[in-house]
């Protein structure tokens, strides 16, 4: 059975418990959170983000679509490398080569501690016919160069070309997100 998540009060609490739980477990496959546009995964991911922070987890975060990229670490060089491989990547316009340069700053930090690479919406910059990146993901949790304390991966996409060729190779955790009346989605 497939465990839904709806974005309201209530739930959002139970939502942001699960992330709790990734933090102290980590994530086993990257998870994919889908569903459609402006039900929320934006807000999800955000909020994420800053709990694994709070949690003491090193944070990379992009969002192609709105140029939102952060890298919440605390090594400053890492820092300065990854905005300096955005910087680079807007100017040139090749979203896939930042989207694969997260695997290699995150292998570089693997070797100190916890690391969470949160990505909204990067199939829509990078193609949709580049679901493998969570394949890259998921290598990257399962046969990492280096021996790390936790890894968190979270996904978001609204698109379902993107969730059926994840879902197909089963390369990752789908859980849908919807955000209307739980008999709407039924």
């Amino acid at each position: 059975m497939c465990r839904v998540w709806w974005w309201s009060s209530p739930t959002r609490r139970g939502l942001l418990g699960q992330v709790e739980e990734f933090a102290e477990e980590g994530t086993r496959w990257p998870i994919v959170v889908f569903g459609p546009e402006g039900c929320g995964k934006t807000a999800f991911l955000r909020q994420a983000a800053a709990m694994l922070r709070d949690l003491g987890y090193d944070v990379f975060y992009l969002h192609p679509l709105d140029r939102a990229f952060s890298a919440e670490v605390d090594d400053p060089d890492v820092k300065r490398l990854f905005l300096d491989l955005v910087r680079r990547t807007l100017e040139d316009g090749r979203w896939g080569r930042l989207a694969m340069a997260v695997f290699d700053l995150t292998r570089e930090i693997l070797r100190r501690r916890k690391v969470a690479v949160i990505a909204d919406d990067v199939f829509q910059a990078i193609g949709l016919g580049k679901a493998a990146y969570v394949k890259g993901l998921l290598n990257m949790i399962e046969h990492p160069q280096y021996k790390y304390e936790n890894m968190v991966v979270l996904v978001a996409t609204s698109e379902g070309v993107s969730r059926r060729e994840i879902g197909r190779h089963r390369w990752a955790r789908l859980m849908p997100m919807w955000n209307m009346a739980r008999d709407g989605f039924m």
